[in-house]
């Protein structure tokens, strides 16, 4: 059975950094209710077997108006970004969803929340974090936010301003410039002392499959069990 999809319609585009853009868009025919760390599916007209589908995390909680904030990065020769770097307000994308299981547990949580992303994986987390501060949930919380690039760390001063703001709430920003491999060896290097031999946390790690899977591989070889890492890919 086919995916159900609707239109939206394009109101705002925003850079946010010189690789990373912002589309806040709305739907059409019915509002869509999601998780915080979900995401929707765009149905793109390119590629030589049209539609080119391509999955984005709502980087802003659910809005009463029905708007989605969507944030992606362009990639170099990428069908999927640069139609969508092409789109201007008032233009119109097709859209399903949503999806994903990246989300916080039902129950309330009894340990650390240790968060983990790079680039643009820190989108579904932003979204997890507006609404964990919006409930008022004082869950403890450590962000490491890695960026590729000193001017590509997506929302920093919104981090900054939290960890003035929540005194649960901890940010410890890194730039790794030589790709995952370097990223993950600079994360490994900053979590060793944060995790090992302490009381367990609950990790959340997204990113791509190079960076999200040997920081997992991490946590088990810690005593971790693999059901208590969750992660979220999207390449």
């Amino acid at each position: 059975m086919a995916e159900p999809t609707q239109p939206a319609t394009v109101l705002a585009v925003t850079d946010l950094t010189p690789h990373v853009r912002q589309l806040v868009i709305k739907p059409k025919a019915s509002k869509i209710v999601f998780q915080p760390g979900q995401w929707v599916s765009l149905k793109l007209p390119v590629g030589p077997k049209p539609p080119l589908t391509r999955a984005y995390s709502m980087a802003d909680p659910s809005s009463p108006y029905g708007e989605l904030t969507l944030v992606f990065d362009r990639v170099p020769d990428g069908l999927g970004s640069t139609y969508l770097y092409a789109l201007r307000s008032g233009d119109e994308v097709s859209l399903s969803g949503p999806y994903g299981h990246f989300v916080l547990p039902q129950q309330p949580l009894d340990r650390e929340l240790l968060l983990i992303a790079r680039y643009t994986g820190l989108v579904p987390i932003r979204c997890l974090l507006k609404q964990m501060f919006f409930s008022k949930i004082h869950t403890p919380v450590l962000l490491i936010a890695v960026a590729p690039h000193e001017d590509e760390f997506l929302f920093h001063q919104e981090w900054l301003t939290m960890a003035m703001q929540h005194s649960s709430f901890r940010y410890l920003p890194l730039v790794a410039q030589n790709g995952e491999s370097d990223a993950v060896e600079q994360t490994i290097s900053m979590l060793a002392p944060l995790v090992m031999g302490q009381p367990k946390v609950l990790p959340m790690i997204c990113g791509t499959k190079a960076f999200v899977r040997p920081l997992r591989a991490y946590f088990m070889d810690g005593g971790y069990d693999r059901k208590e890492v969750k992660i979220e890919t999207y390449d």
